[in-house]
């Protein structure tokens, strides 16, 4: 049992180690001064989210980017709050910007509302890029003017933006935010390994053409998530080298953690549902391995409490998986202006291995609810 448990820790210090490697290599870029030149299509679905949609919508009128060269669909997916209501008395204030946010009635047709929101807009979509978003963010000022710079700046047809959290003082808030940016750490470290596996449906754009050519979301419409990581897989199939990563302050999307466990609990286990459809065989081996390197310090805490396992050989073991980690949150951190967050990174450290050893089991034998609904693993 320690022989294999040293094995499995010194293997997950190799990938996040190769992570730390990619990170550095997925370059940051820099606004350029470029006439805009990109039409987008940004698409919004959206259900009960009356308490989110006024700060979405006062970022979206912020936006800097010309506004003959952008839409804005929001789609309502069956909402029973007051959000319809609230996104007309903001657009009524200013009979302007009717011409560019517009909304929607969500077309359902398969198991996935999200996926047939986004592919609902599409239909109707203007322009030649689509550019997706959740209602619970908000958008930085110069989002639009990111993405225009890098397409005028390369060839590609998707393009991953980053996503962060909402900060503030709570422990709880701090947790969640510790283990977001450790996922979107490992998201530009495999970008930059040319191996990515991740992405965020809150912050990606790609060509309405090639989302078509990719016949969209059918072959996953059967599941309830995974609008973004499943679309990335076909079009990585299709064209390896048209996916890019876009490591950009003025790109980065904000959103809202979760309010109580409860709805952590909910949302974690959505998302670790749907890992067990991933088609990416790297993505897999990362999902295995991250899993089995903390259930086994989950074990060896519990071995070592009964003497079974030696004190020194778990802290030595215990002390290489917080560091490496800690090296790829400082990274991650870093870059998304987080560095206060670091302060909670010990204490945190010995509730994460519990945490995702849980929700992964957890979403082996139950079903989740989202947006008020039940859905199937």
């Amino acid at each position: 049992m320690e022989i294999t448990i040293i094995i499995i820790i010194l293997l997950y210090l190799f990938l996040i180690g190769v992570f730390v490697i990619g990170f550095d290599k997925v370059k940051e870029y820099r606004l350029r001064e470029l006439a805009p030149k990109t039409t987008f299509t940004v698409v919004i679905p959206f259900r009960n989210e009356a308490e989110n949609l006024p700060k979405l919508i006062a970022s979206l009128l912020n936006l800097n980017y010309p506004k003959d060269l952008f839409e804005v669909l929001l789609v309502n997916d069956d909402s029973e709050d007051q959000s319809v209501d609230i996104i007309q008395k903001h657009l009524s204030q200013n009979k302007s910007n009717r011409l560019f946010i517009k909304t929607i009635d969500n077309q359902r047709l398969t198991q996935s509302p999200k996926k047939d929101a986004i592919t609902t807009a599409v239909t109707q979509a203007k322009h030649e890029w689509i550019l997706t978003t959740d209602a619970d963010c908000t958008v930085p000022n110069y989002w639009l003017d990111s993405f225009d710079n890098y397409i005028q700046d390369h060839s590609l047809k998707m393009l991953a933006g980053p996503v962060t959290y909402n900060s503030n003082n709570r422990l709880f808030n701090a947790f969640q935010t510790l283990d977001f940016l450790s996922l979107i750490g490992a998201t530009i470290g495999a970008f930059g390994i040319r191996k990515p596996f991740l992405c965020n449906g809150a912050n990606l754009a790609y060509k309405k053409d090639f989302f078509t050519s990719l016949n969209g979301f059918e072959g996953n419409s059967n599941i309830a998530s995974g609008d973004d990581i499943f679309l990335m897989e076909k079009a990585l199939k299709e064209d390896k080298n048209a996916v890019h990563f876009l490591k950009s302050e003025q790109a980065i999307v904000n959103t809202a953690p979760q309010k109580n466990i409860k709805d952590l609990l909910s949302q974690r286990i959505r998302w670790a549902s749907k890992t067990r459809h991933y088609n990416n065989t790297f993505a897999k081996i990362v999902g295995l391995l991250v899993l089995i390197a903390n259930a086994s310090i989950v074990i060896s805490i519990v071995l070592t409490a009964l003497g079974l396992f030696k004190t020194k050989t778990f802290a030595y073991l215990f002390f290489i998986k917080i560091a490496i980690d800690y090296l790829l949150l400082y990274k991650t951190s870093q870059f998304f202006n987080k560095q206060e967050t670091l302060k909670h990174y010990v204490w945190s450290c010995f509730i994460y291995p519990f945490f995702s050893v849980y929700v992964a089991f957890i979403a082996l034998f139950t079903n989740y609810k989202w947006k008020g609904r039940s859905f199937k693993k």
